[in-house]
């Protein structure tokens, strides 16, 4: 069986563990590969690396660390089959979810290629007599990477393209669930002319965190995850004294006016709630009608649409839903359906009892659609990731906004209506980080920042766009006067040659 290991200055490095956890494909139910748990001792090493590679890397013209993303960018397009179906194979989302999700990261890398642009600092002449001050970004130094199963390629593409572009080093630590496409990806960023030990892959469990979280070198760490994890780590790296991002949890709602077009309502809850299974933290989880004529018709609507859903794995290129990513999922999401039916909510859908030939012990899960949900059931407060809808139903749409507004979570939000008053009043008044108006996953373009409000994020900043560069960096401002003395005469011509 195949071994992962890690992706150390540029080359495979297999540490000195002997712990190995299995790589599951979801749709079998089978081990497929191995991957190694990094040591204690195994961090501290890559760390040491990384610390060493940063001043050189900080020092190098943004110019040219540009010229490594444009190459990296290039290659990612080049490869991109090959890096969906890799991703699939460990994740089981189907090969045009996989190809969009490694689409969005590429987005990431072409943002930061305008990097010398992004870091451009401001400049005042005479704040006092002969007396001028300017400013400047500088790299935190080096930066940890902890991310989840669910977007293996795009979110560890949300954060170190924008650190490295910036001038720092890199250790990612990446989902032990599906390792692969990361360690492909990162064989492309050396192929890029990255220079040994700026981007290193530690693949490992709790120790490798806490060891990233603890080290004296590490200055900045960026998470993506649950909320139970992202608080343990925003608590534990800022008593370190590290700057610390944490995007976690969603509990993503969509409004829905009487006046929305309700075939376009349909068409975004199925590929919003039931895409990817529905193990995004942009899924939109609950559907809110103001009405009961409107909630009638939406239920009307969705319920042949999610019967419908061809669910299939990966290799299938009908697939609509694959399989969840573990038998932990599969169970936990089973019970979150099980408390829905026993507090009163109506299952209308059931996408239990799936069985595909050949496939009997994959984790696959169809599409369920629950309706008369309450807000003090479970399924409603709490995240589910998996494809499940919840309907609640609101009499008007104040009731709807605060329904939001007193949510725990602040991730995304949408509105559906062709009321422009209306959409302003709930753009303006949502207590969310991302709203959508007739856009129900509302995740910003790469120049723009992703992240929520509330308990869906710890910290400062967001990732990627202006956020990121500001996450990776520290700003230093100068005053400068300068003694009265003999000029130099005039010179005529450019430095020329390697000083140029």
């Amino acid at each position: 069986m195949n071994s992962i290991g890690h992706f150390v200055s540029n080359e495979h490095w297999p540490g000195t563990s002997g712990r190995l956890g299995d790589v599951i494909n979801p749709a079998t139910g089978e081990a497929v590969s191995r991957v190694t748990l990094a040591t204690k001792e195994d961090v501290d090493t890559v760390i040491g690396i990384a610390a060493k590679a940063a001043p050189g890397w900080a020092a190098t013209p943004p110019a040219k660390r540009a010229a490594v993303m444009f190459n990296f960018r290039d290659l990612l397009k080049r490869h991109i089959e090959e890096l969906a179906v890799m991703l699939s194979a460990e994740h089981g989302k189907t090969i045009p979810d996989a190809k969009g999700e490694i689409a969005r990261g590429i987005e990431v890398v072409e943002f930061v290629c305008g990097v010398p642009q992004l870091l451009k600092g401001e400049y005042s002449e005479a704040v006092g007599q002969n007396v001028d001050s300017f400013s400047v970004r500088q790299p935190v130094g080096v930066i940890a990477g902890i991310t989840p199963f669910n977007f293996p390629a795009m979110v560890p593409l949300w954060m170190y393209p924008v650190a490295l572009a910036t001038g720092n080093a890199f250790i990612l630590k990446p989902s032990e669930k599906d390792p692969s496409v990361v360690m492909r990806i990162a064989e492309l960023l050396a192929e890029a002319g990255l220079p040994e030990g700026v981007f290193n892959v530690v693949n490992g469990d709790k120790e490798a965190v806490d060891t990233l979280l603890d080290s004296p070198l590490i200055d900045a760490v960026s998470f993506v995850g649950s909320t139970t994890i992202g608080e343990y780590i925003y608590q534990r790296g800022t008593a370190a004294g590290k700057r610390v991002q944490a995007l976690c949890g969603a509990k993503n709602h969509m409004v829905i006016l009487p006046d929305a077009d309700m075939e376009q309502v349909t068409d975004a809850l199925i590929g919003s709630a039931y895409g990817s299974a529905g193990e995004r933290c942009m899924a939109i989880s609950v559907a809110v009608p103001v009405g009961e004529g409107t909630a009638d018709r939406l239920i009307e609507a969705l319920t042949p649409r999610i019967r419908a859903l061809k669910v299939a794995p990966y290799t299938d290129p009908s697939s609509e839903l694959g399989p969840v990513i573990s038998k932990q999922s599969y169970d936990k999401i089973h019970d979150y359906i099980d408390q829905g039916i026993n507090k009163g909510a109506n299952l209308v859908v059931d996408g239990r009892g799936v069985e595909l030939q050949g496939y009997e012990n994959g984790y696959f899960i169809g599409g369920c659609l629950f309706d008369n949900v309450t807000t003090d059931m479970t399924i409603y407060r709490e995240e589910i990731f998996g494809p499940v809808l919840s309907v609640v139903r609101a009499e008007s749409y104040d009731q709807a906004v605060d329904m939001i507004n007193d949510h725990e979570y602040g991730n995304g939000t949408a509105i559906f209506t062709r009321d422009g008053d209306a959409a302003r009043d709930f753009w303006s008044r949502v207590k969310i980080g991302m709203v959508g108006v007739n856009v129900p996953i509302p995740v910003p373009v790469a120049y723009h920042s992703f992240g929520g409000w509330k308990r869906s994020l710890f910290g400062d900043h967001h990732l990627h766009g202006m956020e990121g560069v500001r996450f990776c960096t520290r700003l230093k401002t100068m005053t400068t006067r300068w003694p009265s003395g003999i000029r130099t005469g005039a010179e005529f011509n450019f430095t020329a040659g390697k000083d140029a």
